[in-house]
């Protein structure tokens, strides 16, 4: 058991580390906030398993039970709020028109949309 949380740990930091390096070589924000979003949902997920998984593995004492029980509590959070808040920081910064990096420096869309009367 406690070879498989140090199994998950070690791939979590790997995907942290993974999403440190997109972050360092993307070349604008929307992609770099992609790569540190996914990388920091998904590191976080695999390294709070692993540490439930390692207070479980001396049996299913009461309290490795309650530390397991919250720590996957924590990674259920993290999964939905972490999503959530890279798509408002995006969302704002689309809103504040700042636009996407392209090869040309052409933008790949109008904003704010015309608005068509008919």
């Amino acid at each position: 058991m406690v070879i498989v949380a140090a199994i998950f740990m070690v791939a979590g930091l790997f995907v942290f580390a993974i999403a440190t390096i997109g972050f360092l070589r993307f070349p604008d924000f929307y992609t770099r906030m992609h790569a540190t979003a996914k990388g920091d949902t998904l590191g976080t997920l695999f390294f709070v398993i692993g540490l439930a998984l390692y207070y479980l593995h001396h049996g299913f004492c009461w309290l490795g039970l309650v530390q397991g029980i919250k720590l996957i509590l924590i990674a259920v959070f993290w999964l939905l709020a972490s999503p959530t808040a890279t798509h408002a920081l995006l969302r704002s910064a689309f809103e504040s028109d700042l636009s996407p990096w392209t090869k040309d420096g052409k933008a790949i869309i109008e904003w704010p949309p015309k608005r068509r009367d008919k």
